[in-house]
């Protein structure tokens, strides 16, 4: 009977496997099996479910699978030999000598080659081996043809595996962590050689020599071998959750080697059942005799009132949690514990002396075995702290950040200046610690990024608003709420890194990016690694697509793609990737994507990209008046905050000419980087006129003759008008109708089509549509102009290097048409949208979209 498929993806995702189907394609000739089949039986889907992939494979009715104890390979030699020789080798044959061949075991620990450059090889164990035969109708004594060898181990974790932002934990340098459930199937070829685990300390085998480490998480112990063969196992972990666990290695392999063969082919001896996850089923148990009994009572009645405990188990949760919480409970099983006695969840009744039971008076039972691993008292404080978080109010305040707090820190060394104090904290570079009017957005990132943490799944979150609204902030803030829970235990632990499209020359080079972390790469001491990105990229693709990794890593990575817009190419590979890979099982990738344009997927993105981004996106509205009136002020009393309280000092700026600087700002824009550049401004202009400036030194102090002035609404004014006069204002003011309306068509068309670099034909369709509009918003009598004006137009553009076109080898070489031909601004875009619709009015802010 054929039984149904396993199947491994949650919530409708692709199947992957855990090695490519092309790597069992051809049988190693110099790998052969050392013993004989100790069990066979007819294949299961479990057997082949790594070949599934390959279109090109499928199972063979009458398919039989047969399980070794032992595979043999021969030892490459010193000197070369040619493949010839090594192809007329026999496999079966007796080998001269011993040395000529390497024989692996059920239950030998290994290390295995998992491609991860700076971590050199993986430790795990062999925990089963087999080949799938099919029957040879052509002969006559019903042999079978061999087919591909398969490995399957159960994988340690060694401590440069883990996640980067975790608790810290000291621990040996070759010390592994032996994984719960973490198994994978390999062909033979990756393993590389045999190693030893043991439980003894490295101190009670030869002295240590301590061994400097630029980064690790905790405190690392010394290790006997810079290389180590040897390696020290005193701990099971969850990978996932950062959970540590008593545990007997050598017990443990024991009884696991002892079970029957039918029971060791599947490998489910060798997973370890913690204590945690046994008592939430004795609960749940517990909860359903209870409903049972209740049932049997009251009759009939209580069906409609009967509710599912595996959709409704708060109640087993919260005695859960509080069996966790009771650090003084002693715990009684120890790291692995076999019970072969059967055992009936029921009445506590007496229970009389064990006796052999006759042969027909009992049913027989396969004897229910037991693997408890109980909590160190490491992770039971973890356990504790996520009891306490999931209990915690839903709303949670953003965490201070301390480390771009440098110029709040540089506050104590400042003169008793409040001018120069209030001048250095509205400085856009300064961060406070609250971030005012983002707490809603704050707690919505916070709970969708931690969900996807608890729940080990992959996902997108996209995150939209216009510049200066506080995405990234908000998104720094959240991550450092997430390092932090994490290395409380309070969350999984995780690995963070972030891509800024403004800061890396092309947009391949953020495979590069992603690929250091996720191997693990130590950027601090050994620099980045010198690989292509076309390289990383097949790394990576690698990496995500095998299921649950290519090795022991279990762990989830949060990515940070800011200035999305820049990453976007013509393609759109850098994106499709980057949202693709976190839709398959078991890759564990958070990408947080943050960019300038709400509908950007919706304008540029292909449809296959924007199925794969979701549903998750967050939208962060421009601030209003109130708002930016709020984080000035905030601003602002922290600089008095940190001033001596001996002395009566007068607020740096008026509260009218805080409400105009928000006013002005609000109207244009809701750009908080803005409404600081005019406030800060306006707060230099008044220290100039109350402040002995004596050869313009800036750390002049205050005249002590009379108190100075705070700075009031003509001291914004002065400082609009000195920012209305930039460079880029007066080229925008000095330009003719034309050439204004040509740079309006400019920013409509980039507003449009979320990127920087706009077909001419586009322009020229948008200029013509702009020009019956804006030119009679003027009063002025103006003509349709022809594609050789436009031309004219914008060859003047292109002189005064407002406007770049493309040009060069590439657009000669492809003989391109004009209309096809890219135009990108050589402008800030923003300061051209704010001078037009102060010059055009109303209908030029109507035309470019700008609040009025």
């Amino acid at each position: 009977m054929a039984e149904t498929p396993t199947r491994r993806s949650k919530r409708f995702q692709p199947l992957v496997t855990h090695t490519h189907p092309t790597a069992w394609s051809s049988r190693d000739t110099s790998t052969f099996w050392a013993s004989q089949p100790c069990h066979t039986r007819l294949s299961v889907p479990d057997d082949y479910d790594v070949l599934r992939e390959d279109e090109s494979w499928r199972p063979t009715p009458g398919m039989h699978t047969a399980f070794y104890t032992s595979f043999a390979r021969v030892k490459i030699p010193t000197k070369p030999v040619s493949r010839r020789a090594v192809a007329q080798r026999k496999p079966n044959s007796t080998r001269g000598a011993n040395e000529d061949k390497e024989e692996f075991r059920v239950g030998d620990t290994v290390c295995i080659e998992t491609g991860l450059m700076s971590k050199g090889n993986s430790v795990a164990v062999i925990v089963a081996m087999w080949e799938l035969t099919t029957p040879h109708e052509d002969k006559d004594d019903g042999s079978a043809d061999p087919g591909p060898m398969f490995v399957r181990v159960h994988w340690f974790e060694r401590p440069s595996e883990l996640p980067r932002v975790r608790p810290k934990r000291e621990h040996y340098d070759n010390e592994v962590y032996y994984t719960l459930d973490a198994q994978a199937v390999l062909p033979t070829f990756k393993v590389i050689r045999r190693c030893s685990v043991s439980a003894e300390e490295p101190s009670q085998r030869q002295p240590q020599t301590p061994k400097p480490r630029s980064r690790s998480c905790g405190r690392v112990l010394p290790a006997p071998e810079e290389d180590p063969t040897t390696f020290y196992c005193r701990f099971a972990m969850d990978p996932r959750k950062g959970i540590y666990y008593e545990f007997d290695w050598e017990t443990h392999r024991s009884s696991a080697l002892a079970c029957p063969v039918e029971d060791q082919v599947s490998g489910k001896q060798w997973t370890v059942t913690t204590e945690v996850h046994s008592e939430r089923k004795r609960l749940a148990q517990t909860k359903r005799r209870r409903l049972r009994r209740t049932a049997e009572t009251e009759g009939s009645d209580v069906g409609s009132e009967y509710h599912d405990p595996a959709h409704s188990d708060n109640g087993a949760t919260d005695d859960l949690f509080s069996l966790v919480n009771d650090v003084d409970s002693e715990i009684d099983i120890k790291s692995v514990a076999t019970d072969d006695t059967p055992k009936t969840p029921s009445r506590k009744r007496k229970r009389s002396a064990p006796s052999s039971p006759s042969k027909g008076t009992t049913t027989p039972r396969k004897p229910r075995r037991t693997k408890l691993a109980a909590p160190t008292p490491h992770s039971k404080a973890a356990l504790r702290a996520r009891a306490r978080s999931r209990k915690a109010p839903a709303v949670r305040l953003p965490p201070p950040d301390l480390q771009t707090r440098e110029h709040y820190h540089q506050l104590e060394n400042l003169s008793e200046d409040p001018w120069l104090r209030a001048m250095h904290v509205l400085h856009v570079a300064a961060r406070p610690d609250m971030l005012p009017c983002r707490g809603e957005e704050f707690n919505r990132v916070l709970r969708t990024v931690e969900e996807l943490l608890e729940e080990g799944s992959g996902g997108c979150v996209y995150i939209s608003g216009v510049p200066g609204t506080g995405k990234t902030a908000t998104v720094h803030a959240v991550i450092r709420e997430l390092k932090r829970m994490a290395e409380t235990g309070e969350t999984n632990p995780f690995t963070y890194v972030e891509i800024n499209g403004l800061k890396i020359p092309e947009p391949s080079v953020a495979y590069n990016l992603l690929w250091e972390t996720v191997s693990g790469h130590d950027i601090v001491t050994d620099g980045h690694l010198r690989v292509s990105s076309k390289e990383a990229l097949k790394q990576l693709s690698r990496h995500f697509s095998t299921g649950f990794r290519h090795g022991p890593g279990g762990h989830a990575c949060v990515v940070l793609m800011d200035e999305l817009d820049q990453l976007v190419t013509t393609k759109q590979d850098v994106v499709y990737n980057f949202f693709n890979w976190p839709t398959l099982v078991g890759s564990k990738l958070v990408v947080i994507a943050v960019a300038n344009t709400m509908d950007l997927p919706e304008r540029v993105m292909s449809g296959r990209v924007r199925s794969r981004l979701g549903m998750t996106r967050i939208n962060f509205q421009p601030y209003t008046t109130p708002q930016l009136e709020e984080i000035v002020r905030t601003r602002l009393n922290t600089a008095a905050s940190t001033l001596p309280p001996t002395k009566t000092y007068p607020p740096a700026m008026t509260t009218d000419a805080i409400r105009l600087a928000c006013m002005k700002v609000a109207s244009i824009s809701g750009d908080a980087r803005r409404v600081l550049d005019v406030c800060r401004r306006a707060v230099e202009l008044a220290r100039a006129s109350s402040s002995d400036i004596g050869s313009g030194s800036a750390s002049a102090t205050v005249n002590e003759n009379r108190m100075g002035r705070p700075a009031e609404a003509r001291d914004v004014q002065a400082a609009l008008a000195a920012m209305q006069k930039s460079p880029t204002a007066a080229f925008v003011a000095g330009c003719s109708l034309h050439e204004q309306i040509m740079l309006a068509a400019m920013v409509r068309c980039v507003k449009r089509e979320g990127v920087e670099e706009i077909r001419w034909g586009k322009i020229q369709d948008q200029h013509i549509t702009y020009t019956p509009i804006l030119a009679t918003s003027i009063s002025t009598s103006v003509r349709i102009p022809t594609p050789s004006d436009l031309t004219l137009v914008l060859d003047s553009l292109v002189c005064s290097r407002a406007i770049l076109i493309e040009d060069g080898p590439a657009a000669t070489r492809n003989n391109k048409p004009a209309a096809e031909r890219r135009v990108m601004m050589n402008l800030e875009m923003g300061e051209v949208e704010r001078v037009l619709g102060e010059l055009g009015g109303t209908a030029w802010k109507q035309a470019l979209a700008v609040s009025g």
